[in-house]
């Protein structure tokens, strides 16, 4: 595939250039909906998000039949720190589990019929620490951005887009402070368990981070400087969706800071996205709340890899079937109310 950017600047341009919803076929939708056999308003949330979903489907009448899920990973530079439960090593070998179908992914991937696909970037090289220089270069953040453009498959219908990397939520909760401001105890959480000497860790980590590079408004800087490779791929694949009308189902708090750096470029860069849940990091909500996204659902998780956004993806299939496939009063000879 043909690069679609060589820039930071280029990628600006094409998130200013993406297409929008199909607004006929949301109000024609809508108005189907009005005339299916329930009561008004009966199905709640399900019916906004079924008329969601066609518009950016382009028919009143959409279906669900070929979601992807996409989990990237990638290895940071600040996992030397301490700021994590587990070692660096760990993201090569949940790669291979996951490959090997033994993952959580996996299982909800199956059982809600979506092609996985699993992309490890560069994770012998990880990013550069940074508390003492940027993570990635323009080259690299770019390299990345265009590794989950590519990522996406034009026919699929939904995606979900989720990520593995030892040290990434302290790199996410660096994000959600370039991006939304406040103090790094604000976004920095518990990740994978660390106890209250690696929260401190984290903290002192992502307040050096910010201190150094300063990135202000630029969210796209901020990815570079603060970010990692799965983390930008995630922008990437989230952007390409915009491009091709699939929509985006987004999983928990390190693919939300992921797509806060979109959101800052263009406040309606995510109108195809709905948030899929609300994770147990600590700063989700506050994160979803910038980004105006009420989550789907709140189950408490707290994995990643796509898997609470996968799992939404049974509450999306339900509610597009709904739309799609109920009887009108007419076709059913029911009386309205």
């Amino acid at each position: 595939m043909a690069a679609a950017f060589s820039s930071l600047n280029d990628f600006r341009a094409v998130i200013a250039a993406q297409p929008g919803h199909d607004t006929s076929a949301a109000e024609a939708a809508s108005a189907r909906n009005s005339q299916l056999t329930k009561p008004p308003g009966a199905l709640g949330r399900l019916e906004d998000l079924a008329i969601w979903y066609a518009g950016w489907r382009g028919t009143e009448r959409p279906q669900v039949k070929a979601p992807q899920v996409i989990v990237f990973a990638g290895n940071h530079g600040i996992a030397a720190q301490g700021v994590s439960a587990f070692p660096a090593e760990v993201t090569a070998q949940m790669v291979i589990n996951f490959e090997h179908g033994g993952a959580a992914i996996n299982q909800m991937s199956q059982a809600f019929g979506a092609k996985l696909d699993v992309h490890a970037l560069a994770l012998d090289e990880p990013t550069e620490d940074f508390t003492t220089a940027p993570a990635m270069t323009e080259a690299e953040v770019v390299a990345a951005l265009q590794k989950g453009w590519d990522s996406v498959d034009p026919a699929a219908d939904v995606l979900v887009v989720g990520e593995m990397g030892i040290g990434n939520t302290t790199s996410a909760a660096a994000l959600a402070m370039a991006c939304f401001g406040g103090q790094a105890e604000d976004w920095v959480g518990r990740g994978t368990g660390v106890d209250d000497a690696g929260l401190a860790i984290k903290n002192r980590v992502v307040e050096q981070g910010l201190a150094r590079h300063a990135p202000g408004e630029d969210s796209l800087e901020a990815l570079r400087c603060l970010g990692g490779r799965e983390l930008a791929a995630m922008v990437g694949a989230i952007a390409r969706a915009r491009s091709l009308r699939i929509p985006v189902i987004l999983d928990g708090f390190i693919c939300c800071a992921a797509a806060a750096c979109l959101f800052k470029v263009d406040a309606g860069a995510l109108d195809h996205c709905v948030a899929g849940h609300q994770s147990s990091e600590a700063a989700h909500a506050a994160l979803l709340d910038c980004l105006g996204k009420e989550p789907l659902l709140s189950l408490g998780l707290r994995l990643g890899e796509a898997s609470g956004g996968t799992l939404a993806l049974g509450v999306l299939k339900g509610a597009v079937a709904c739309l799609s496939g109920m009887a009108t009063f007419a076709e059913a000879g029911v009386a309205e109310g």
